[in-house]
């Protein structure tokens, strides 16, 4: 490796928030030309820590399952904080054995180290409150838990 990669700074990753997504039954589109769609209502929930807001109804999350299970996650909700609303975009990956994407389909908890759950998290918004979020990438480790999907997001500095 050369020495001018050396000398970047290396990311550190920081905790942000907290979020907790409530998600109603997927609806199965079956098999379309994409692959196999999944569509998984966002019901509401709540994001605490350096952004507090409250996550209407009226999302979804556009999953695309791949022929070993594994799942592409495709989510867009919106929230409203004390300075207005927020545009949510989250993107990522469920992926885990057999047994256990089975188990999390039937509403299981699992132990989230028994399967790999990944996303990104991005804002957008209107209000100059935001701005500051706008310009920071997060990411997210995350967990389903029945009807919640439960995930903390790091700011990476």
């Amino acid at each position: 490796m050369s020495d001018f990669f050396a000398e970047l700074p290396q990311p550190r990753f920081e905790p942000a928030f907290d979020v907790t997504v409530h998600v109603g039954p997927p609806r199965d589109h079956g098999v379309t030309s994409a692959g196999h769609r999944r569509v998984v209502p966002i019901l509401g929930g709540r994001i605490a820590g350096d952004l507090e807001a409250e996550i209407l109804p009226g999302g979804s999350d556009r999953q695309l399952i791949a022929p070993d299970g594994t799942i592409g996650i495709d989510a867009e909700y919106t929230a409203v904080a004390a300075a207005g609303p927020l545009l949510i975009r989250t993107r990522g990956v469920r992926a885990g054995s057999d047994e256990v994407l089975a188990r999390l389909s039937r509403g299981e908890t699992v132990d989230p180290d028994a399967y790999y759950f990944r996303t990104t998290f991005e804002v957008e918004a209107a209000a100059p409150e935001f701005s500051g979020l706008q310009r920071t990438l997060f990411v997210a480790v995350c967990r389903r838990d029945g009807s919640e999907v439960r995930y903390r997001v790091h700011r990476i500095a």
